[in-house]
């Protein structure tokens, strides 16, 4: 299926270029990680260990509350140095463990088993649900909440969203390159724990290297399918990706498994292989480190809980211009006001961007009526209007105008000529109202 698309889009300039060609690299062992409790969407952990406790690789430090939520595991053996609130990403306090790394590089439990393939599906669930595996695009969903659809809502497909059409990001584009096999391993036990015989990898055209490589990897695979997918922004939202790849559309408010169909990402794919394969729980993963004002643009295997100022300094500190750090993309990404923050389990990239890239403005304009970003916003919503009544006050209102069903892609940000914080102010509605 060639160059499927989307209605609506936007087309901002990739910069894939800066980091695309440069293999993943570990990172130098981090003196010490800070490990959030809560790194993924529904209950936080309990906190499982003590300050001077020992631990290993692996250990868990977090056990989940709920059926929406994922254990969190030590990303290195040392010990327990405190236990306090430190900042995400977001700026949002949360409950982490500190531990200092001894560099013994020792594991609780890590066995090789070739044959996880013939595991049951409810056993390969279960180790993906104990891996602590949660969705790696940025979202955080616990992947085994998403293996378990409800009996009325049956899965005939299963999509790998290689798509990454977020600027500058390049992490799942080498995971497919680097490790091909695994990503296609990893798809392959997805269908089998939702009993499937139906699965797609769509991947955006600007990566026909890409493309060429996990054609030839599911060549022997029917039931496999690689979809050549048209470059637009949001191409690798669940929503636009089912819509480009089968040509299903999820109703208003809906999931993909309303329309049958489980998506993951692509580094969700090879973590749920290593889980599968070796027992291993999620403890680290592959951040893209990039832009203008970074001396050495890389890609990194980042143990969780590494601080994003031991990033900056493995990729070769900033340049003289660099002025704002962004945790993710430019288009959905948070801007950081520290560099003591920790790498998460959602962590998909550090943007450094210099002073010249920067738009600055004293306020912004009342909106104009252009309509341009309704012609764009590709869930048919009046982000216009979302804005204004936010803006006014009137929260409430904004729910006639379908407010949840925007998922802040910011494209109606990007083309507002007024320069207008459309998607500020949309999250502002949706924290003062009620679904």
């Amino acid at each position: 299926m060639a160059t499927a698309t989307f209605k609506g889009g936007i087309h901002p300039p990739d910069k894939k270029e800066l980091s695309k060609d440069k293999n993943i690299l570990p990172t130098k062992p981090p003196k010490r990680v800070v490990i959030p409790l809560v790194q993924h969407i529904g209950a936080p952990c309990k906190l499982a260990v003590s300050v001077g406790q020992e631990v290993k690789k692996g250990d868990v430090v977090g056990t989940p509350e709920g059926f929406v939520s994922a254990p969190v595991h030590s990303s290195v053996s040392g010990k327990v140095i405190a236990i306090g609130d430190f900042p995400l990403a977001t700026g949002r306090m949360v409950t982490s463990v500190v531990i200092e790394n001894n560099n013994r590089e020792e594991w609780t439990s890590l066995k090789d088993n070739p044959d996880y393939i013939k595991l049951s599906p409810d056993e390969l669930k279960a180790k993906v649900r104990d891996a602590g595996i949660v969705g790696m695009g940025g979202a955080a969903f616990p992947a085994h909440v998403k293996l378990s659809p409800p009996k009325e809502k049956p899965v005939d497909v299963v999509i790998l969203n290689g798509a990454e059409c977020e600027p500058y990001l390049t992490a799942d584009y080498r995971l497919m390159i680097e490790r091909t096999q695994e990503v296609v391993e990893g798809l392959k036990i997805l269908m089998k724990i939702l009993g499937v015989n139906k699965g797609f990898i769509g991947i955006e055209n600007n990566k026909p290297d890409a493309i060429e490589i996990m054609k030839n990897a599911v060549s022997g695979e029917p039931n496999i399918q690689v979809c050549e997918l048209e470059v637009k922004y949001p191409q690798g939202a669940e929503k636009m990706l089912i819509k480009a790849t089968i040509g299903r559309e999820v109703p208003p408010r809906g999931l993909p498994m309303d329309v049958g169909v489980v998506v993951h990402n692509i580094g969700t794919a090879v973590a749920i292989y290593e889980a599968a394969r070796y027992g291993k729980p999620l403890i680290e993963r592959v951040v893209t480190v990039t832009g203008e004002g970074i001396k050495e643009p890389k890609n990194l295997m980042v143990k969780i809980g590494t601080l994003v100022s031991d990033l900056i300094e493995e990729c070769g500190g900033f340049k003289s211009d660099a002025a704002k750090v962004i945790s993710g993309g430019p288009m959905m990404g948070f801007a950081m006001y520290s560099l003591e923050v920790p790498v998460t389990k959602g962590t998909s990239g550090i943007l450094v961007l210099p002073e010249e890239d920067i738009v600055h403005t004293d306020g912004f304009g009342p909106c104009i009526r252009c309509g341009r970003c309704i012609d764009i916003c590709p869930m048919g919503l009046m982000p216009s209007m979302l804005s204004v009544l936010s803006e006014k006050g009137f929260y409430e209102e904004t729910k006639d105008y379908n407010l949840f069903d925007c998922f802040e892609c910011g494209s109606c940000t990007y083309v507002c000529p007024s320069k207008r914080p459309i998607v500020q102010l949309i999250r502002l509605a949706k924290s003062l109202v009620k679904p």
